[in-house]
């Protein structure tokens, strides 16, 4: 199993990347994760979760974070763009 590491230490190590993490630790509003285990990581988010998914059995519970900014590549389009055509 591996070790514990803090989100710092994560975004340091895997740096623009899909980090699943086992036995999350959150903050007080559980949004942030402060901590976890290092489970699978990669720049493609299909693989984290297609090749991790088998790493997750021992884990109470596992979230998903990305280390990088996000920045979605389709444009998002309103529902009101489509209506009014």
């Amino acid at each position: 199993m591996g070790q514990l590491m803090n989100i710092a230490d994560i975004k340091a190590l895997y740096p623009d990347e899909w980090v699943l993490l086992g036995n999350p630790i959150m903050d007080e509003s559980e949004i942030d994760v402060l901590s976890g285990i290092p489970l699978f990581h990669s720049k493609d988010k299909k693989e984290v979760c297609y090749i991790g998914r088998g790493k997750t059995s021992n884990f109470d519970k596992i979230t998903l974070i990305y280390t990088g900014i996000f920045r979605p590549k389709r444009k998002i389009t309103g529902i009101f763009n489509r209506i009014a055509k």
